[in-house]
């Protein structure tokens, strides 16, 4: 289940979530030649997402390689979470490293009231 609290399933998609998550998501643009080296660095830090109990989801995907459009979306279960995350060496090299190269677009956002899109 994706839901960010437990629920039984006859309620999970229709019974809205109390707890706020946090949500990360946009675009960042890099240079065309360099959009497959950054995927690959950036799904790198997947394992080190996963291996921190707060966080729900993380993607990196090329959106349009020739532009080198990369769409993020993220999904935390608070902040603290979040800050662990940011804090890594592994995600730190990663800003370290592109920042200076790409234009970011991402944004983070509060959530509430998770529900199932279809309901």
């Amino acid at each position: 289940m994706n839901s960010l609290q437990d629920k039984d399933a006859t309620t999970a998609d229709t019974e809205p979530s109390v707890q706020t998550a946090i949500i990360i998501a946009g675009r960042v643009f890099v240079p065309a030649g360099d959009v497959e080296t950054f995927i690959t660095e950036a799904q790198a830090t997947y394992p080190v997402a996963a291996a921190n109990p707060g966080n729900v989801l993380i993607s990196f995907c090329v959106e349009d390689a020739a532009t080198g459009t990369v769409t993020v979306l993220e999904q935390w279960t608070s902040q603290e979470a979040l800050d662990r995350h940011l804090a890594t060496p592994e995600v730190m090299a990663l800003f370290a490293k592109w920042s200076p190269h790409m234009r970011n677009e991402v944004r983070k956002f509060d959530a509430l009231n998770e529900r199932d899109p279809r309901a």
